[in-house]
């Protein structure tokens, strides 16, 4: 990896995280073309690096983030599914993480579900995200797993979890936002303590991408929210579902040609 490289990853990472597209499938693709992907030190940049876009949530929504006790536990109750599944699969995923034909069937699965999913639901009841019970919290919790495929979306899988749960397209999308943050925390230690304990010591340079690559996609994520909130509620998910389409298509024509692992 270089400064570019970083760079550009973290501006990815801080405009998809909080889109329902999937950032993880977009970074393991961009790592791919940088042929990148494979290395240790890449897939821990790609987790991190979520930590800065999350903590712009914190920025956005700070009173509503900070105004309930309450919500920290439903918080809390809708991280539990992904600490449990996350610990007991771990290694299936890192194993996922290095396979850019995983991401192209899920964005293009992922997609024509959300051609559909404003039809889906067209009944909402909860206009407020923190307002939720804590069941609902936790079903939208068990939503948030499917994520854990590359490609899924842990945003989209969210929002669409809300959705099923009678919360609005905005609710929805903000209770995702909200559950990142312990979400992305989580994973973030998680990643963290495991690359240390395989034996790999940061150099100076991976700090300064790490440093970099939050501040960058910090930066990008807090335009990204306000610019997908604002869609979102006057228009839905259809081009996010014709985009995932797109780009899905795409990749697979590639694997046609070019195995996916060598881009």
């Amino acid at each position: 990896m270089n400064y570019i490289q970083s760079i550009l990853l973290a501006i990815i990472e801080g405009i998809t995280e909080f889109l329902p597209v999937s950032s993880t499938g977009h970074m393991i693709i961009a790592s791919s073309f940088f042929g990148i992907a494979q290395d240790d030190f890449t897939k821990l940049f790609t987790i991190v690096i979520q930590l800065g876009a999350i903590l712009s949530v914190m920025v956005l929504y700070f009173k509503r983030f900070f105004q309930s006790f309450d919500f920290y536990f439903k918080l809390l109750v809708a991280f539990i599914p992904a600490v449990v599944l996350g610990l007991l699969f771990s290694k299936r995923i890192d194993a996922l993480l290095e396979s850019p034909a995983t991401v192209a069937v899920s964005l293009l699965v992922g997609g024509i579900i959300l051609l559909k999913v404003d039809d889906w639901f067209q009944s909402p009841e909860t206009e407020i995200a923190t307002e939720i019970s804590y069941l609902t919290a936790f079903k939208i919790g068990l939503f948030q797993c499917l994520a854990m495929v590359p490609g899924v979306s842990r945003s989209g899988a969210s929002i669409v979890g809300g959705m099923t749960q009678k919360l609005s397209r905005t609710s929805a999308a903000e209770f995702s936002f909200f559950l990142a943050v312990p979400t992305m925390l989580g994973a973030t230690a998680k990643k963290c303590y495991d690359y240390y304990k395989d034996g790999f010591v940061l150099t100076h340079d991976q700090i300064n991408f790490l440093i970099i690559g939050n501040v960058v996609a910090f930066i990008v994520a807090l335009l990204a929210i306000k610019t997908f909130i604002g869609f979102l509620s006057k228009n839905g998910f259809k081009v996010f579902g014709y985009y995932r389409i797109a780009i899905g298509i795409a990749l697979l024509i590639i694997n046609y040609f070019h195995p996916l692992s060598i881009l």
